[in-house]
């Protein structure tokens, strides 16, 4: 319900990811999720106990001291579990709260629809917000980051004051998002592969990485995302005084 998921759809969504890292075909991607009230509500809590989703899998709670833990941030995140460098457009469609910030702190830019909401209700449950706020610590004010945690269940972050923060890049009318979602990840997609990738992966370095060491790594980023074919295209296109419309947002 509400899009939660449980050890199926986690085994699913990572195998998506992998997937699509090797389909040539497949240039951008658009996340989101059926119906139009949640985008996702993070674990089904009726489907298996809380941290104990499939120990057999690899999901929930091994082992028998607390240093063994393993967490649905191990199989959801596009990066951190599919190792995918192509650009992940999340499109927010309702609902967006706890687990679901695994997914949405490794998309590489967020729409939202004008009705999406976020929170965190890990701590109104009697559960310490761990994993999501510290991946959300990187898409949000650090004082945004607390306070949703800290709150839990009280409150819910309205798309209009996610805008205002960061956290997305876009607001649309609901019935505009996907339109607007895929017209994106269209033009995205029409750009070279492998400079967008490049692109991509130098700009997560960044955030993971200090200012010097980033730029250092840039080098490489810049041999590796860079071919003569896709310069010269560009050039030509350049030379011809061929420019594509653009939309002001």
């Amino acid at each position: 319900m509400y899009n939660a998921f449980d050890a199926t759809m986690m085994r699913e969504i990572h195998a998506c990811w992998r997937s699509l890292r090797g389909n040539d075909d497949v240039h951008a991607v658009v996340l989101t999720a059926a119906g139009d009230k949640a985008f996702c509500t993070g674990i089904d809590r009726d489907a298996a106990r809380v941290g104990d989703l499939d120990p057999e899998f690899g999901i929930g709670r091994r082992g028998k001291t607390p240093l063994h833990n393993d967490d649905p941030g191990d199989w959801l995140p596009p990066k951190t579990a599919g190792d995918l460098w192509k650009p992940v457009i999340g499109a927010v469609n309702g609902m967006a709260c706890g687990g679901a910030f695994y997914l949405l702190a490794e998309c590489d830019f967020l729409l939202a629809a004008d009705h999406a909401t976020f929170f965190d209700p890990h701590v109104t449950f009697g559960m310490a917000a761990v994993f999501e706020s510290i991946m959300m610590s990187r898409r949000m004010p650090l004082g945004e980051v607390l306070r949703m945690a800290l709150v839990g269940n009280d409150e819910r972050i309205s798309a209009r004051r996610a805008l205002e923060i960061g956290l997305v890049q876009e607001v649309v009318p609901a019935g505009e998002l996907a339109d607007v979602a895929h017209r994106v990840a269209a033009g995205i997609a029409a750009k070279p592969p492998l400079a967008v990738q490049a692109t991509v992966r130098a700009i997560w370095y960044a955030a993971d990485l200090g200012y010097r060491q980033a730029l250092d790594v840039g080098k490489t980023m810049i041999e590796v995302g860079t071919d003569d074919e896709s310069l010269a295209a560009g050039q030509a296109v350049f030379a011809a005084g061929k420019r594509p419309p653009w939309r002001l947002r």
